[in-house]
C-alpha cells in the first residue's frame, strides 16, 4: 500500500455514476413522478462531465435523458442489476495511492440490513469487470457507505458516531478501530465526529450528507433548524455546537456557513420526509442544490454560493427523491479525475 489520499469532492472529476429507477426497486410505483428528476440530474451533469448511468435495459432512460437535453456524449449506460438507486452508498470510494486513483469497493448491507443490497454490493465489481473503470479495484472487508463520510482532501474526515458505530455494520469495532482503518483506508490523520444531529425519515442512521458538508478554505455548511417547535431544534441546535468546538488543521475554527430549514415534507400516510439542503453535489464547474418547491429555497442556494463562489449553482426540485428517503447527493457518486477510460 502506497501513500493514500482521499480527495475533497470539489477536486477534479472524470464523471458521476448514478442508477437508473426500475419497477423492482422501491420506486416502482412512483416511476413516472421519479424519473424525470433523474434525467435531469443526468443532464444536468453531462454538461460538465462525463455520467456513468446503470440501467436494467436501456431504451426509456436513454430516451428520458436525450428528452431532458442532455449532452449524449458524455452519458454512458451499463446494463447491470441493482436493487435500488442510491449509488452514493454502494458506488466505489475512490482514493488516490501514490497519486494514481484507486477504487476501494466496500460493503454495501443495505444501511444495517434494513433494505435488500445484494445487487446493489456487487455494482462495482460488474463495473470494473465491464472496463468500465481506468483505475484499479480494491476490496475492503468493512461495511461503509460514501453518505456517512465527508473528506477535505488533507486528512481529515467528517462523520458521525450513530452511523459509523451502528451495531449492525461492523460490530466489531469501536470507535478507535474504526478510526485506524479509516487511517489505513484513506491516509486521513483526523477525524471529526459529530455526536448529535438526524432527520426524521432518514434510514442511514445520521449519514454526515444530509448534515454537515466539508467545504473548500477550511469551511463547513450545516442545516440549521430555527424552529423551536419542531423536532429537530435541540438536535441540531448541539449539533451546531459541536461544529463550532472543531477545529482546523491550523487549530482555528472552521467557518461556519448555515442552510435554512424548509417547511417539513410529508408522504400520503403523514410521515415526515428527510429535506435537507446539505445533500448537494459539487461537480467540475458547478453545484447542484436539491431544493423542494420551499420558500428557503432561494436563500439553500445563496448559501452554497458563499462557499463555492467560483462555481454555478444549479436548484433541482427534488421533492420526488424523499418519497423514498434520500436526496440528490444520495443518488450519485462522483468519480475523480483518472477513474474513467
Amino acid at each position: 500500500m502506497g501513500t493514500r489520499r482521499l480527495p475533497a469532492e470539489w477536486e477534479e472529476q472524470d464523471g458521476v455514476l448514478l442508477a437508473w429507477p426500475h419497477e423492482d426497486s422501491d420506486w416502482g410505483p412512483v416511476l413516472e413522478l421519479v424519473e424525470p428528476v433523474f434525467a435531469e440530474i443526468i443532464a444536468a451533469i453531462s454538461r460538465h462531465e462525463r455520467v456513468l448511468v446503470i440501467v436494467q435495459e436501456n431504451g426509456i432512460a436513454d430516451y428520458k435523458i436525450r428528452r431532458a437535453g442532455a449532452v449524449m456524449e458524455n452519458v454512458i449506460f451499463a446494463e447491470i442489476p441493482s436493487n435500488d438507486t442510491w449509488a452514493r452508498d454502494f458506488g466505489p470510494i475512490t482514493v488516490l495511492d501514490d497519486d494514481s486513483p484507486l477504487l476501494l469497493d466496500f460493503g454495501f448491507n443495505g444501511w444495517g440490513l434494513k433494505f435488500a443490497a445484494n445487487h446493489d454490493n456487487l455494482i462495482t465489481g460488474h463495473l470494473c469487470k465491464a472496463g468500465q473503470f481506468a483505475a484499479k479495484r480494491e476490496v475492503v472487508g468493512l461495511i461503509l457507505e460514501g453518505g456517512s463520510i465527508e473528506s477535505d482532501g488533507r486528512g481529515t474526515i467528517l462523520t458521525t458516531s450513530e452511523c459509523l458505530l451502528s451495531p449492525n455494520r461492523n460490530p466489531h469495532l469501536d470507535r478507535e478501530q474504526i478510526e485506524r482503518l479509516l487511517a489505513q483506508q484513506f491516509g486521513t490523520d483526523t477525524t471529526l465526529w459529530l455526536e448529535s444531529g438526524y432527520l426524521a425519515g432518514d434510514d442511514t442512521d445520521s449519514h454526515i450528507d444530509t448534515l454537515a458538508r466539508l467545504c473548500p478554505d477550511d469551511t463547513i455548511l450545516y442545516v440549521a433548524c430555527d424552529d423551536p417547535a419542531d423536532e429537530h431544534y435541540g438536535a441540531l441546535g448541539t449539533m451546531r455546537r459541536e461544529l463550532e468546538k472543531f477545529r482546523t488543521r491550523a487549530g482555528l475554527p472552521f467557518r461556519l456557513i448555515p442552510l435554512p430549514w424548509p417547511a417539513p415534507c410529508v408522504d400520503e400516510s403523514g410521515e415526515r420526509l428527510p429535506a435537507t439542503y446539505a445533500n448537494f453535489l459539487v461537480i467540475n464547474g458547478a453545484v447542484l442544490v436539491p431544493t423542494y418547491n420551499d420558500k428557503k429555497d432561494a436563500a439553500a442556494l445563496a448559501a452554497v454560493q458563499q462557499a463555492f463562489p467560483d462555481r454555478t449553482i444549479v436548484g433541482i426540485d427534488c421533492r420526488p427523491l424523499i418519497l423514498q428517503h434520500g436526496s440528490l447527493h444520495c443518488v450519485t457518486m462522483q468519480l475523480p479525475k483518472g477513474t474513467l477510460p
